[in-house]
Parts: C-alpha cells; sequence; structure tokens
C-alpha cells in the first residue's frame, strides 16, 4: 500500500517501519543510499533508479512510477528523497504522495530551509507534512509542528530537533491515510484536520510558535535535542 522513495540513510523511513505502517517497496536514487539496506532487512522489496541509466528524468521518473504501481503502492512518501519529481511520475499517482520537509511551510522552501531558516534569524521553524504538487514544496499542508530555534543553533543541531518531530508527524500522516484514506488529506488541508495541524503561514517564521488549528496551540509538542545530518532523512 504505501511506496517510501529516500536518497538518504532512511531514518524518515525507520520510523515508518517502527510504527508498522505497511510500506511495500522502497526506492531511491542513489544506489548506495542506507534507506535500501533498511527495507532489506525489514523484507521490503527494494531497488535504485540512479538518473545517469536512464535517457532523461522524465524516462526514470516513468519506469519509476511503473515499478512503484506493479507493487500496488496506493500512497507514496517522500521520505528523504532529494530529487524533484517529473510530470510523469505526479500523473501516475495524481495527488497521492506526500513529502516531509523541515520548515514551517510556506516558509522556507527547498533544499536549504534549515540554513535559510538560521540565517533569517527566526525563533521558530519546524517541520511539514505536504501533498506533493508539480512546484517546490508547494503543495497543500497536511500536518505541521513547530520547532524553537535555540542560541547558538547550528544547521546540524537545529535540524536533529526538526528531525524528531517529523519521525512523528510523518508515520502520524501516513496512519490518517492507512485510517481513513486519501479525502483526509485534502480534509487536514481545508483547515478541518486533526488536532495539531497547523495553519498556514504567510511569511518567515519569526517571533513564536504559529496557533495551533482551533486555536490555543493544541496538540503541539516540542522537540528534544541530539545530533545528526541532511542526509539522514
Amino acid at each position: 500500500m504505501i511506496g517510501v522513495l529516500a536518497s538518504g540513510r532512511g531514518t524518515n523511513l525507520q520510523a515508518l517501519l517502527d510504527e508498522g505502517l505497511p510500506v511495500v517497496a522502497v526506492a531511491s536514487n542513489d544506489t548506495k543510499a542506507q534507506a535500501l539496506d533498511r527495507a532489506a532487512r525489514a523484507g521490503i522489496e527494494a531497488a535504485a533508479f540512479p538518473a545517469a541509466e536512464f535517457p532523461s528524468r522524465e524516462e526514470r521518473d516513468r519506469e519509476l512510477a511503473e515499478w512503484l504501481a506493479e507493487r500496488d503502492v496506493e500512497l507514496v512518501v517522500l521520505a528523504g528523497y532529494m530529487q524533484l519529481l517529473t510530470a510523469p511520475f505526479l500523473e501516475r499517482f495524481p495527488e497521492r504522495i506526500i513529502n516531509v520537509h523541515p520548515s514551517l511551510l510556506p516558509s522556507f522552501p527547498g533544499v536549504h530551509a534549515v540554513e535559510e531558516a538560521l540565517a533569517h534569524g527566526v525563533r521558530w521553524t519546524g517541520a511539514t507534512v505536504h501533498v506533493v504538487d508539480e512546484g517546490v514544496d508547494t503543495g497543500p499542508i497536511v500536518l505541521q509542528e513547530p520547532v524553537p530555534v535555540l542560541k547558538g543553533d547550528t544547521p546540524e543541531t537545529l535540524h536533529a530537533r526538526i528531525r524528531e518531530v517529523e519521525h512523528r508527524l510523518l508515520p502520524a500522516a501516513v496512519r490518517m491515510f492507512v485510517d481513513r484514506g486519501l479525502s483526509v488529506f485534502w480534509d487536514a488541508a481545508g483547515g478541518s484536520g486533526p488536532e495539531g495541524t497547523v495553519q498556514r503561514g504567510t511569511g518567515p517564521e519569526s517571533t513564536g510558535p504559529p496557533a495551533a488549528s482551533g486555536g490555543g496551540g493544541a496538540g503541539l509538542r516540542p522537540a528534544g535535542a541530539s545530533a545528526g545530518q541532511e542526509s539522514e532523512r
């Protein structure tokens, strides 16, 4: 039912597996991605689709989508997948792809979200699970949770705390799909999601945590501290 795309160590993949979610296929753009090893150890089919082995990114994505469809994947989860998906893939899984991103979107989209949050001097950033569309981190938001930016934070320490939130938020979003179906994502994006869903903002995070849907910050949990790198997702 669930297909996961990952480019690095696959810690977000591991969070899904630890929750017992029905992951049936894992793919990567990198033949050496540790996420593939995690899948193999869990007895899950895994494959690599390096762009260099295909005549175009579109052809690679077409074959990747076909491989997932052959395994009856209903929802595609991007868990640290560092590639932009092209039209053939998006069209094969319309509105059935979600991504986890290390900021409170729409603030700081793209691959340098953590560094940009620090450069802007914001006091709060966070993690977002959103539906993937043709833009860069522009799809409807499903779940968000804020993370404080602490004095002396580096990209590594801040991203480590964000990653701890990602490891809760992404399984929660996938569980929503497993329990209630695809429409739950659009319910959440439309503002009627479960407690803890944070409303879309309008600019960079700044002085305090965003209000949760329904007000009062209900369901928002602080993150702890550890260490890590972007490639660990």
